[in-house]
């Protein structure tokens, strides 16, 4: 292609840009002032020393959060949280729907009751979730029923297993409808030269199949790992504003500065966790690249 050609080609995609632009414009103005325009205010707020004087500080707002007790204890328990959780949420999900892809029996049924969580309100959840894990509740019911002792669940080291299950039960199904449609895309071709091949499906599963699913593993574990983030929500439901040390996570700890008008170690960390949250999406895209450059050529 000539350097002529190249000009007319790049004019007319620009063209044909502007005439897209107007229809692009409401949502860009909405990603601006409700996306954009409050994450610079919390970089603002996090370099200065109130919102009144608004007198520059550098850094000193960030050191203090990382210095606070309570932001360590709520990062170090997000962070466990999300080891434990988003693997197994990915996991299991992909599990699931290799089970469902096999055509079992009332796969429909099942693959119903793992979509409802989607559709039913958090607060109704918890409740549930309040019931049967109170102290006087139905696990400690069949906890004594064997003969061990009452636990307060939502008051113990237990209390992050509680949240975990409720975090499964919430995401499972969505990671599962992920799945089964990337099953359901893998060449038929591929999959007929690999069972010419060999009748091993393990081997099958981490030649093929895991490498076309790379893509929606990525998508499911970044989606998997900001909802364990989010995790604040049922957190807040189960046990209110101050929970038990072992699920007090960073949410609790930025709601509670904005409880007490604290804006300047609220944004802090918010912003120390927006750079954790891109440093680790930024390494699992670069991961996912390697992994699937083979399957792209």
């Amino acid at each position: 292609m000539t350097k002529e050609q190249l000009k007319k080609y790049y004019k007319l995609m620009f063209l044909s840009d502007l005439k897209v632009m107007p229809f692009l414009l409401p949502s860009l103005i909405g990603v601006i002032m409700f996306y954009l325009a409050p994450f610079g205010v919390a970089i603002f707020y996090a370099f200065v020393d109130n919102p009144i004087t608004k007198n520059f500080v550098g850094f000193q707002n960030i050191v203090s959060v990382f210095k606070n007790g309570s932001f360590r204890l709520g990062a170090m328990n997000t962070l466990k949280f999300s080891v434990m959780a988003v693997p197994l949420a990915v996991i299991i999900s992909l599990l699931l729907a290799l089970m469902l892809n096999h055509k079992i029996p009332f796969a429909s049924q099942f693959r119903t009751s793992f979509l409802s969580p989607l559709v039913v309100p958090v607060a109704s959840v918890v409740l549930v979730f309040q019931v049967l894990f109170n102290y006087n509740g139905v696990a400690n019911l069949v906890v004594t029923f064997f003969g061990g002792d009452k636990i307060d669940w939502l008051k113990s080291v237990y209390a992050p297993y509680v949240v975990l299950l409720l975090f499964l039960w919430k995401n499972l199904g969505y990671n599962m409808i992920l799945f089964l449609g990337a099953l359901g895309n893998i060449p038929q071709d591929a999959l007929e030269v690999a069972y010419l091949d060999t009748n091993n499906e393990w081997k099958i599963f981490w030649l093929i199949k895991i490498r076309y699913l790379s893509p929606t593993l990525l998508f499911a574990t970044i989606i998997s790992l900001i909802n364990s983030f989010k995790v604040f929500r049922e957190v807040y439901l189960l046990t209110g504003s101050y929970p038990f040390d072992s699920i007090y996570i960073l949410q609790n700890y930025m709601n509670n500065m904005f409880d007490s008008m604290d804006y300047q170690k609220l944004s802090s960390a918010a912003i120390i966790m927006a750079i954790v949250m891109v440093v680790i999406i930024g390494g699992m895209y670069v991961a996912e690249n390697r992994f699937g450059r083979d399957m792209e050529e």
